[in-house]
């Protein structure tokens, strides 16, 4: 997609956004450097982690962020922003830093995803757009990821742009399930805009245009002799669809001497009728053909179908998975950490709740990843203060942040930060993965997963640790907030 084709979305933010903008500007501050954080509460369909996505859209929104004179216009009809503020808008560019934990990462509750450092106004104005980027993929690409691992392998596809909620949750959501491990989509726009693989062969219409289910499916073979998958449950899977299949085959593909074909379902007993359409087929000669099914399938759903020993070698997934049906908000938010005085001086902020869990953590922060350098695994992540680093070369203690009295300390391990710069001054230094490149990325990080992490029930608990500084400054700021 070239520059000429995106939307200038400055105008998608809370209108809160606007109004705090012009008051930091009347009060003078709009020049002031403010940290803010975007973190996650709680694992979607309460899993063991989820998958961080939407990094791209972020980009392409940051770069092509400002107000047009149409845009000032219509804030000045509002009637309460001062002019001051509508020419600042009219000459707006982002000049600040964003990091960022790249797409494709496995990501854990309260640890900083995107962290935004710029001047107040700039980074209130890109707090809507950058939820919603990061909330949407990263639930679409986590239930993709769970559905994916159900498959134990086996191809699945993303089905569901029908059902999307709206047309940029089918296109993005598409780019998403892929990441999360999806083989392609029926989205054909996000092929083109994205290169995930757009695929797909016919509908039951097909079968109702045609005199006979078996002329509908001769006539596929003929247009498509190297992609004939037929759809087989317009009638009768057992008695004339699958029959009618192999005649085609026999008929059409197999004097041109192709094996490559496939049958799909899309109603009935999943279990049962593929097993018995395997049977046909490779008593039929064509143990090559592959069984593919659809139909409100989720990961639940696939790992009984396979534990009840359905013969079946992809999924097409639909509404659960483009609408993360379970549970479709992510739930991500956007919280100042820190500022900074006239000398540059960080000073952390915090926000303080009665419920314990919407404490946030203060201070300009990195994360690290700590990996046992025997088995390659992640042991835990360790939140720090920016200008700490943990030392992999000895003994590390690790502390729960709300039990103090659980600690562990790890050895032999190293550690990795995880977040990286993205724009610096305001300009694009991240060197932008393809999306293939970012696919392979998220299946090698799960690699590092222990398996108990990766449960669908009960996972194992892994650990967001604080450095015994940041730790100690929060508990601070806790006692001066009282």
């Amino acid at each position: 997609m070239s520059s000429n084709d995106k939307l200038n979305l400055s105008m998608l933010c809370d209108f809160y956004e606007l109004t705090m903008g012009n008051g930091y500007f009347q009060a003078g501050l709009k020049d002031r450097i403010t940290y803010f954080d975007v973190f996650f509460r709680d694992v979607p369909d309460k899993g063991g982690f989820a998958i961080c996505a939407g990094l791209d859209q972020l980009i392409d929104y940051i770069e092509n962020l400002h107000f047009s004179d149409e845009d000032v216009a219509f804030l000045r009809s509002k009637n309460i922003f001062c002019e001051a503020f509508l020419d600042y808008l009219r000459n707006f560019h982002f000049t600040g830093d964003i990091y960022a934990i790249p797409e494709g990462t496995p990501i854990f509750p309260r640890e900083p995803v995107v962290t935004v450092r710029a001047p107040a106004i700039q980074a209130q104005l890109i707090e809507t757009f950058t939820l919603l980027a990061v909330n949407h993929q990263s639930l679409i690409a986590t239930k993709a990821s769970r559905i994916v691992r159900a498959a134990r392998g086996r191809v699945v596809l993303e089905f569901g742009s029908r059902r999307a909620q709206g047309s940029d949750a089918a296109i993005v959501g598409a780019r998403a399930a892929y990441i999360g491990g999806c083989k392609g989509t029926a989205c054909t726009i996000s092929d083109q805009l994205y290169g995930v693989p757009a695929g797909g062969t016919m509908a039951h219409s097909w079968v109702q245009m045609f005199d006979s289910q078996y002329q509908a499916f001769k006539t596929y073979c003929e247009i498509y002799p190297t992609n004939a998958v037929l759809l087989v449950d317009t009638y009768n899977i057992l008695k004339s669809g699958v029959p009618d299949a192999i005649r085609a085959f026999n008929e059409v593909l197999r004097p041109q001497g192709i094996r490559k074909c496939g049958i799909r379902m899309d109603s009935g007993d999943m279990a049962y009728l593929t097993q018995q359409a395997r049977k046909m087929l490779d008593d039929a000669g064509w143990p090559e053909c592959q069984i593919s099914v659809s139909n409100s399938l989720d990961e639940y759903l696939i790992q009984d179908l396979l534990l009840q020993g359905a013969k079946i070698d992809m999924f097409g997934v639909g509404e659960r998975m483009i609408t993360a049906r379970s549970e479709p908000v992510f739930g991500g938010v956007y919280k100042l950490a820190a500022v900074e005085d006239a000398d540059g001086k960080i000073i952390p902020k915090i926000k303080v709740s009665e419920n314990v869990d919407k404490i946030t953590i203060p201070h300009f922060k990195k994360i690290y990843r700590l990996y046992d350098r025997r088995t390659g695994k992640a042991q835990a992540d360790y939140l720090c203060v920016s200008d700490e680093k943990p030392d992999d070369s000895r003994p590390l203690e690790l502390f729960d942040p709300l039990a103090t009295w659980k600690r562990k300390t790890i050895t032999d391990f190293h550690a990795r930060e995880l977040q990286v710069p993205v724009f610096l001054g305001g300009k694009l230094v991240y060197h932008r993965p393809s999306l293939q490149e970012i696919q392979s990325y998220c299946a090698a990080q799960l690699d590092t997963l222990w398996d108990e992490v990766k449960r669908f029930d009960n996972p194992h608990a892994y650990y967001v640790d604080l450095s015994q500084k940041l730790w100690d400054i929060k508990q601070e700021l806790l006692r001066a907030n009282r």
